[in-house]
């Protein structure tokens, strides 16, 4: 499908040289590319070519087959165009000198690249609110925090406005909000098929929205990070004069590398970057720092906290001491659902996690670490690809290939005979993948039916992407 001659006309009518070449590196193979995940212990290959701007990342020849590898279920790297791991290097530099854990929102989050960049660059500790307006894409989204394995991070689904009655909470606050799309044309038809100056309209009056949304909640001194995937003035520059202008934000300078040849903002006073694909190796992404001033007022409203739930009757305390044993030397609060469900999160994150739940449609927080049912107490996924969980725990059980792909089909596996009965621990290439339970002669398959891999293929060759 051909470029819209629209979109093109457009293009040229900004008169800037840097755009010279866009339209025909549009008609390019895009770049393949993934981050590693660095908080467990994962790191660029050597081998590989890198990403200038991400430590972590590096560039892959062909597309592998991603659903055939373990390491990726097991959250040890994660695919992503390379210009949107810049959000890595802007955390660093708005966190840098500073060790104390902060609050960052990720306020239109899904499919979680971007949170998992910005988790393996906050200060230790820091608590992380992900966010996602689309059903669909926030089951994505959790799935994707869930894998990456950071305790504390906070999942939930709903509009921006909700956000409002948070005020001064975080101290960044990012979003990457929903755009023409104009950066993705070489990758997604759709974006071509879809793309119209009235969309681009429809998307700046959404954006400026969720802008307002956001705002309050960011506290005075905080950081806003705006980034769209697009290339119009309309959605990129002038929205940043918008937020400039309507809140009074300093925009802020982040000097990058002209190594790097990431392009400046077009025919604006604001300082922004543009990531270009015929000048970089990567597609198209727009981004901007804003600084909320020091003397905004604070509002008087403050969250609602959370109700405290019934004391748990003994056979339950006992089982939660026993949750307590799975997680690795980590002050952590433990609490159980009416359900059974037992959430384990750091302590020093109980208030805001309490006031967070009484305000959002939160899916996720902290560590799931199983359920009660009856007697019985089921370690979940969550715990298994958690950076809490205590490496000695449970019984470890190294899986081959094949049986490793049958576990992420959710099939029943057979191990070893001398492995005890119960639950163990399955691991591939010694990183968890996941839980089962051991009766003898098979064992019960623990793996979330709903994250399974659905093809029966087997690739000739195992993928080996870190």
């Amino acid at each position: 499908m051909g470029i819209p001659q629209e979109f093109v006309a457009q293009i040229r009518s900004y008169d800037s040289r840097l755009l010279d070449g866009l339209v025909e590196a549009l008609s390019l193979p895009p770049a393949v590319s993934v981050r590693c995940n660095t908080r467990k212990g994962i790191s660029r290959p050597a081998s590989r070519r890198g990403v200038a701007w991400c430590d972590a990342g590096f560039y892959l020849e062909d597309r592998e087959q991603f659903t055939f590898d373990p390491a990726m279920h097991q959250g040890l790297y994660y695919v992503q165009d390379a210009s949107s791991m810049i959000i890595g290097h802007i955390v660093k530099r708005l966190t840098s000198g500073g060790h104390s854990p902060i609050r960052y929102l990720d306020a239109c989050a899904a499919p979680g690249g971007k949170t998992t960049a910005a988790i393996d660059a906050l200060p230790a500790g820091s608590l992380v609110v992900a966010n996602e307006y689309n059903p669909s894409r926030a089951s994505v989204l959790r799935e994707n925090i869930i894998k990456w394995g950071y305790p504390s991070c906070v999942v939930c689904r709903g509009d921006t406005a909700k956000f409002r009655s948070i005020p001064d909470f975080f101290d960044i606050v990012a979003a990457d909000v929903p755009c023409s799309g104009e950066g993705m044309f070489r990758k997604d038809e759709d974006a071509v098929s879809q793309w119209s100056p009235s969309l681009v309209d429809e998307c700046v009056s959404r954006q400026r929205e969720i802008i307002d949304n956001l705002w309050e909640t960011l506290r005075p001194g905080g950081y806003f990070i705006y980034s769209t995937c697009t290339f119009n003035r309309k959605e990129n520059e002038e929205t940043v004069e918008y937020i400039s202008r309507m809140y009074g934000a300093e925009s802020i300078d982040l000097s990058l590398p002209e190594t790097w040849n990431i392009a400046p903002g077009i025919d604006t006073g604001v300082k922004c970057s543009r990531f270009m694909p015929h000048r970089t190796d990567g597609e198209g992404l727009f981004v901007a720092v804003l600084r909320k001033p020091d003397d905004c007022t604070a509002s008087s409203r403050q969250p609602r906290k959370g109700k405290t739930g019934a004391k748990p009757d003994n056979r339950v305390l006992s089982q939660l001491q026993t949750v307590r044993s799975w997680v690795d030397g980590c002050d952590v609060d433990i609490n159980v659902s009416d359900r059974g469900i037992i959430t384990v999160f750091p302590k020093e994150h109980a208030v805001a996690i309490q006031l967070l739940s009484s305000t959002l449609d939160v899916t996720h927080a902290g560590v799931t670490a199983g359920m009660i049912k009856g007697r019985d107490l089921v370690p979940s996924q969550s715990l298994a690809l958690s950076t809490m969980l205590h490496p000695a725990a449970f019984h470890r059980c190294e899986l081959d290939y094949r049986t490793a792909i049958a576990y992420l089909r959710h099939e029943a596996i057979v191990l070893p005979e001398d492995t005890p009965r119960g639950y163990v621990a399955v691991t591939y290439n010694d990183y968890p993948l996941g839980f089962v339970k051991n009766i003898g002669n098979r064992a019960n398959n623990l793996y979330p039916p709903e994250w399974r891999i659905l093809s029966s293929h087997i690739p000739e060759e195992i993928p080996s992407v870190i």
